[in-house]
């Protein structure tokens, strides 16, 4: 897990987030050992905001991957409290990841807390609804 820590802390100054000032990152690691990162995207219009999760796994599943291809995700700031991926990013992993995906959160100290991705939204709205 060091190395998704190392990785998303690489690529935090890649974050779009003029507005907010509030850096995130992730790195989401697939079952092959390919890694590959995100940013948050934040716009004018704030609601067009794109978070790290989503453009990490949006770039997995623009790459051909799927949800049995993922392994885990880390998610970083610079923060010293665990940040957890609000709302529309729970639902977004809950569908493309493994329900019992990893999900690292970290702080800018590299402490990290984990939690299965099917335990950050338990009652999520799934294909199995429609």
């Amino acid at each position: 897990m060091k190395d998704l820590y190392k990785i998303a802390k690489g690529v935090l100054p890649n974050s779009y987030s003029q507005y907010s000032n509030f850096k995130v990152a992730a790195a989401l690691r697939l079952k092959n050992g390919e890694i590959i990162t995100g940013v948050n995207v934040e716009n004018a219009s704030f609601g067009l905001t794109n978070c790290a999760e989503r453009s990490a796994l949006f770039t997995a599943y623009s790459q051909g991957y799927r949800k049995e291809d993922i392994d885990e995700i880390l998610i970083t700031t610079e923060q010293e409290d665990f940040i957890s991926p609000c709302g529309a990013c729970r639902q977004v992993m809950r569908e493309l990841m493994p329900d019992d995906a990893k999900v690292h959160f970290s702080t800018v100290n590299g402490e990290t807390k984990t939690v299965l991705n099917k335990d950050l939204l338990p009652f999520a709205f799934t294909e199995k609804d429609l």
